[in-house]
């Protein structure tokens, strides 16, 4: 494994355009998860930046801080004085401001294309994958900052610290995640790239699931010529991606508990303070042992994807300890494992899962947190495709829990026909009639769940980005 720093430089468009070249942005939908970040970014660069939001979401009070302009309203107005409009594959082409952004002759960018002219002339690290996308890239952003190389960063979830998703940093390093659902990853150019696994999702997209493997392998090879691609070692495509790039001629370092793992990871052990292992690097003349990493976020799986985040120090240049005390200080993501309050005795939790393997893993976490007492799921499943299409296998992680109620499917855009919504999915649902509920009306839930939960248990409002805002209605309901 090499531990020389990358050396190129990122031009992710290929005609150089940087975001100073951009003018005045207004992006579309501000608040959300995907263009908060890039907006975010934007303005800690100082460049001015406005966007347009129906929706009240947390990040809209910290971006007026930064001096963001916030249209409360999709209005022709809004793009007066403005040179490039800022869109994610969320918006219909026939949107009332992509409509007058055409006629005025504006640039019009995806969201990936704004996020790639931010990279433009940074050493990139970019975090592809099914699962384990935001977490590993808050890791390996806030280990960077540890060690003194103040990145830059965006990403789809929020620091638990700050409730940052992005911001400029001073450093040669760009750290990002890169979003599969819409292939806008392909438009990245990293010189680090992380592979953490690759899954079932988004085949109305891709159709097979070898033709998503595939996309992840071009993705992959978008990576620098004298670049680095990191892969997990334990996830089967992810592993054959590795070894085909490894056969043409590609440096690809693997990291897990496998045996021929270039960082192989043993004692990989989780509970409520937190994820820790042993981690030894193999070499031409055998292994180097690297010492023990803790994480203090429980789940085994995120230990394994900090794994990735000890390689890529590496790769940098970076020492060992210099590298475990930065995954020693990491602070969490909001909605992942988040705890949003105790009242009556009932912690409340929040967490982001909304695919199966990722459901799994979040509620047999929970389950162990929740001891003696029970774990509740408040699921809102997250677009109608994947409700449909993996139905089975959600309700099969729902079934770990002890009780479970279910929303209405979040599917912006998309179409609910008969049988596809939420209803279906908690007659799926693998446990007794009186411990699962279908509830249409997000009115109605917190009431609900206050009436079937009592001292010791353990809630957790779980899915698409909207039930974030659930929490505080539920610990209202809860409150004495």
């Amino acid at each position: 494994m090499t531990t020389e720093p990358v050396r190129r430089l990122s031009s992710p468009i290929d005609d150089g355009t940087t975001a100073e070249d951009l003018g005045r942005v207004l992006f579309m939908g501000v608040g959300g998860v995907g263009l908060s970040g890039v907006a975010r970014l934007y303005a800690t660069r100082g460049l001015p930046v406005s966007g347009s939001e129906l929706h009240d979401w947390p990040s809209l009070p910290e971006l007026r801080k930064l001096g963001v302009t916030v249209f409360r309203r999709h209005d022709e107005s809004n793009l007066d004085g403005i040179d490039t409009v800022v869109r994610s594959t969320a918006h219909p082409d026939d949107h009332i401001e992509l409509v007058e952004a055409r006629r005025r002759g504006l640039r019009v960018l995806h969201r990936s294309e704004a996020l790639a002219a931010a990279m433009t002339g940074r050493r990139s690290i970019v975090v592809a994958g099914t699962h384990g996308k935001t977490t590993t890239t808050a890791m390996l952003t806030e280990m960077l900052a540890a060690c003194g190389l103040d990145p830059s960063f965006v990403n789809g979830g929020e620091s638990a610290a700050d409730g940052s998703s992005g911001a400029h940093g001073t450093g040669e390093y760009f750290v990002t995640e890169a979003d599969e659902s819409d292939r806008s990853f392909l438009r990245y150019r990293p010189d680090v790239a992380i592979l953490t696994n690759i899954d079932v999702d988004h085949l109305n997209n891709y159709g097979t699931i070898e033709a998503l493997t595939e996309t992840f392998a071009d993705f992959c090879r978008l990576t620098a010529s004298d670049g680095t691609i990191i892969v997990c070692a334990d996830d089967p495509r992810a592993a054959s991606v590795a070894e085909t790039l490894r056969g043409e001629g590609r440096t690809v370092v693997t990291y897990g508990t496998a045996a021929d793992a270039d960082l192989r990871v043993t004692e990989l052990a989780s509970d409520v303070s937190g994820v820790s292992y042993h981690a030894a690097r193999r070499t031409a003349d055998g292994e180097i042992d690297l010492g023990r990493f803790t994480v203090p976020v429980p789940g085994v799986h995120l230990g394994l994807n900090s794994a990735s985040v000890v390689v890529t120090g590496l790769v940098v240049g970076l020492e060992p300890d210099a590298i475990r005390k930065g995954l020693a200080a990491f602070s969490g993501v909001r909605r992942r494992f988040e705890l949003r309050g105790t009242e009556r005795g009932v912690r409340v939790y929040d967490e982001y899962a909304y695919h199966p393997t990722a459901m799994t893993a979040a509620i047999s976490t929970l389950k162990g947190l929740a001891g003696d007492g029970r774990l509740v799921v408040v699921f809102q499943p997250y677009r109608v495709y994947r409700t449909r299409d993996l139905r089975i296998e959600i309700a099969q992680a729902l079934s770990i829990a002890d009780r479970v109620v279910v929303m209405e499917v979040f599917g912006p855009g998309e179409e609910l026909g008969a049988g596809d919504g939420g209803e279906a999915l908690a007659a799926a649902v693998a446990l007794p009639e009186s411990d699962k509920v279908f509830v249409a009306e997000w009115g109605d839930v917190p009431a609900v769940v206050a009436g079937m939960v009592e001292d010791g248990d353990v809630v957790v409002t779980m899915g698409a980005p909207p039930i974030s805002l659930m929490p505080t209605e539920l610990l209202a309901a809860l409150a004495p």
